[in-house]
């Protein structure tokens, strides 16, 4: 053996390294070489879904992150659909989607926020997809005749997808990331998630074990009658798992209130882990305290010991100190501002997760607590009046004493003329307002209707025989297939004028790059019409063809968009139209606009720091985007 290593240093010398120790020097094998590998961590959940996965798996890499390493994400999704597209929001929630037009699962979104990084298509894997992939490799012949098995050609197209997806740089740098972090949805045991727990088998030895770990995450749940934390689920979960060929590094429990010692020390020994690889997640006031949980767990240096990973310290960066501020300023807000939300998805939150995320970043930099009154907008119809009374008093009575509405996207007739109806509201009674995709569009018809005169104005998505078309088709628009057939990803918007309030809000840049979703435009036939009685479109398209913003003259706030800028809201960077209505609701914006579009000392001081990390996060304000005299903010 000692002459195998002599032959292989006298064939590489560079690999020698010299370490000193007192009174001599002793030659060793680099690790560069080691080092170099990628490394991926694994997060499969068991018990139930929805226990927290994505939280969990974007929180570890924002502590890696906060370490000076280069982190990506990927998740799964076992079901056959090849995208989330055609997903009804009450089936998985919110449909997320990438600068590259990419429709994909919510928890994407997560990864994106907590990361700050932006992801591509591909970093969404559906069974769907490697089955479209499988059979158009057997269609052309790629497989040379072989049988196409689930296994080894279902499982080795998930493993390479894995591997080529995780070296696309996500962090605007083009530099291979360092660490992968793959989020498996479902619960382990689902039928529909075998293939992928049997790939992930095999690709443990494919990358070599030391450069693969796997995280489970588990529910700890604890039965009223009892009150005593149960820990047999989470035995059960990690059993199957073990047999299924993975066994977990760490065990993640997820309760409802703190697991002491006794609980802890059981799941380890029934796990097959010690009580160090453990981890306890109890419900939290906010999901910015998950990263700082797991550093005080020392999940940082397990990482950096069982995936030998070149982390110059194991205790987190300034961006970790900055996540564990934002965490205590969250718990501490004291005032208070309320949001009306007229939607028809209002029965599920997560239909409207990113919206929520964009509220809450924008309320936080304003020191304000949100209240978000959900408010299902056909109660607030006439029709509603006759067949329902009370809740149509109610959502009016919610309506009426909120401090701004926001009216989100959506599709289908159902609960349209309740969106108008707010929209009509907020403009008479100059309360703050942000519509957003078909918030945008509903507010334009409300005008037209109103101000106008043009009193069947409507949209060929509702009434396709409408005389007054105010809300049009595009030419995208496919009416034979569903999937991917919308005006997608990240375009281009150009300012057309210096006197816009959301203009200011951005930076004062010449242009801003949003995502949209979005079938239906503003008709251009009568944007003249709508301007010369004071609704005025400030931005547009680089063609100057697609009405992108607007704004009502002679109102606190009254702004429409026709792209989602939630998709690009961060915790410490929110997106300026939210930031703008929360701004409004508060009545700080006119003298945050006077200031420059800044906060006032008081305000920013508890994020202020004059050190320069390169992990440092911006400053809280909103930086200039895609300005021409700048590089644009990321």
């Amino acid at each position: 053996m000692f002459s195998r290593l002599i032959a292989r240093l006298a064939r590489n010398p560079s690999r020698i390294k010299f370490c000193t120790y007192p009174g001599n020097s002793v030659p060793t094998l680099a690790s560069s070489t080691m080092s170099s590998n990628m490394r991926y961590i694994l997060v499969s959940g068991g018990v139930i879904s929805g226990i927290g996965k994505g939280v969990i798996a974007s929180s570890i890499g924002t502590i890696l992150k906060s370490c000076g390493l280069k982190v990506t994400s990927i998740k799964i999704d076992p079901y056959l659909n090849i995208d989330a597209g055609t997903f009804s929001p009450y089936e998985h929630g919110e449909v997320f989607v990438l600068d590259d037009g990419g429709e994909v699962d919510l928890d994407l979104g997560n990864y994106e926020r907590f990361l700050d990084v932006k992801l591509t298509r591909d970093n969404n894997i559906t069974t769907g997809k490697i089955y479209q992939s499988v059979i158009s490799k057997e269609r052309k012949g790629d497989y040379l005749g072989k049988t196409v098995q689930v296994v080894p050609h279902i499982t080795d197209a998930i493993q390479e997808w894995v591997q080529r997806v995780a070296k696309i740089p996500v962090d605007g740098k083009d530099e291979e990331p360092q660490v992968c972090v793959i989020e498996l949805g479902g619960t382990i045991g689902d039928i529909e998630g075998m293939p992928f727990v049997e790939a992930f088998r095999q690709f443990q030895f494919r990358v070599k074990r030391e450069n693969f770990c796997c995280v489970h995450v588990s529910l700890v749940p604890q039965p009223g009658s009892t009150g005593e934390q149960k820990t047999k689920p989470t035995q059960n979960s990690v059993r199957e798992l073990r047999g299924l060929g993975l066994s977990p590094d760490l065990v993640v429990a997820r309760s409802q209130n703190p697991i002491g010692q006794g609980v802890k020390e059981k799941i380890s020994m029934f796990c097959h882990v010690s009580p160090d690889q453990v981890i306890c997640i109890h419900d939290c006031s906010s999901i910015y305290r998950v990263p700082v949980m797991l550093e005080e767990q020392n999940v940082i240096r397990f990482f950096a010991e069982r995936l030998n990973l070149p982390i110059p310290t194991v205790n987190g960066g300034k961006l970790l100190r900055k996540w564990r501020d934002l965490s205590d300023r969250f718990d501490h807000l004291r005032k208070e501002v309320s949001i009306a939300l007229v939607g028809k998805y209002t029965q599920l939150e997560d239909a409207y997760a990113s919206v929520l995320k964009a509220l809450k970043h924008a309320s936080l930099a304003c020191n304000h607590k949100l209240t978000l009154r959900y408010i299902e907008a056909a109660h607030l119809e006439e029709e509603s009046m006759h067949s329902d009374p009370v809740r149509y008093h109610e959502a009016w009575s919610q309506l009426c004493s909120s401090d701004g509405v926001l009216v989100p996207g959506g599709f289908g007739v159902r609960g349209v003329e309740g969106k108008i109806r707010a929209a009509e509201w907020a403009r008479k009674n100059k309360r703050p307002y942000l519509g957003v995709c078909l918030g945008m569009q509903v507010a334009v018809i409300e005008y037209a209707r109103n101000i106008l005169g043009i009193k069947d104005a409507h949209s060929t998505e509702f009434d396709p025989k409408t005389a007054n078309p105010l809300v049009i088709d595009m030419p995208e628009h496919n009416p034979g297939n569903m999937g991917g057939t919308m005006r997608l990803g990240q375009r281009r918007t150009i300012f057309k004028t210096d006197d816009s309030v959301l203009r200011k809000l951005y930076g004062k840049p010449d242009y801003v790059e949003e995502r949209h979703r979005h079938r239906y435009e503003v008709n251009p036939e009568y944007v003249d019409q709508l301007q010369k009685k004071g609704l005025h479109f400030v931005g547009q398209d680089v063609e100057g063809e697609r009405m992108e913003i607007v704004e009502l003259e002679d109102h606190p706030y009254y702004v429409g968009v026709q792209y989602h800028p939630e998709f690009l809201s961060r915790p410490m960077r929110p997106s300026p139209p939210y930031q703008g209505l929360l701004l409004a609701s508060c009545g700080k914006l006119q003298s945050y606009i006077s200031r420059g579009c800044r906060y006032s000392p008081r305000e920013t001081s508890f994020y202020s720091d004059t050190s320069s990390e390169e992990d440092d996060l911006p400053s809280f304000q909103s930086p200039p985007r895609n300005n021409s005299q700048s590089s644009g903010a990321e």
